[in-house]
């Protein structure tokens, strides 16, 4: 339902623009139809964004701006690096369909250069070199982005007996899969049908980026 006698702001039409995203996915996101939700003509869009371009920059930095980064600390690196990016998963996860944003800004705009500075920063106290922490930051920037993207929020939203039934019938499938072919696949199927989208898969998926960077450092 399109908002009346509110004043367009570029904070409100981000804000907008992000919760039309959160609903129906990015394609959503057109010009004509935020000024549809906002009441106004698309030319009064113009005034705050030239370009769909420009509007998806806009969420690309209000994304990037809501991440939370801790305060610098002394403890060991890896504890710090880890810190960083779950407050990057915090930041991101609720918004799947944005998340592939992020990569176009995040050398552009002030907040992502800092988190770019404090990764690097800690990359290269652990004795990565200039060339090695630029591989390494991009490697850890876009996994944190594939996991958000990743989320089972970003297929179709079902639930009750909608819900029920895809379970049901995913779990079928892999049960009627041969054991002595597939050993390992049926007897995790009960996990494999539930991991995903829990708090702990993401821990656990941080746990495996951080300790692949200490490897890799030793090696």
């Amino acid at each position: 339902m399109a908002k009346r006698n509110v004043r367009l702001t570029r904070d409100a039409i981000v804000e907008c623009a992000m919760t039309l995203a959160d609903a129906e996915g990015l394609e959503a996101v057109t010009i004509r139809r935020l000024a549809q939700e906002n009441g106004v003509t698309p030319m009064a869009m113009y005034w705050h964004f030239n370009d769909k371009d420009a509007l998806l920059d806009g969420l690309a930095d209000h994304l990037i701006s809501s991440v939370k980064l801790p305060a610098p600390g002394s403890g060991p690196w890896d504890v710090q690096l880890r810190e960083i990016l779950e407050a990057f998963v915090v930041a991101v996860r609720p918004h799947p369909a944005l998340a592939g944003l992020i990569l176009r800004r995040i050398l552009i705009a002030d907040a992502g250069l800092e988190l770019a500075e404090r990764v690097l920063a800690l990359l290269g106290e652990a004795g990565f070199t200039a060339e090695k922490t630029a591989e390494v930051g991009t490697f850890l920037m876009c996994s944190i982005i594939t996991l958000a993207a990743a989320d089972p929020a970003t297929g179709p939203h079902v639930e009750g007996r909608d819900a029920d039934e895809l379970h049901r019938r995913k779990r079928a499938h892999l049960e009627t899969l041969s054991p002595a072919r597939y050993p390992n696949v049926v007897a995790a199927a009960p996990a494999l049908l539930n991991c995903r989208g829990q708090d702990d898969y993401f821990a656990l998926n941080l746990d495996l980026l951080v300790q692949g960077v200490r490897g890799i450092r030793r090696s």
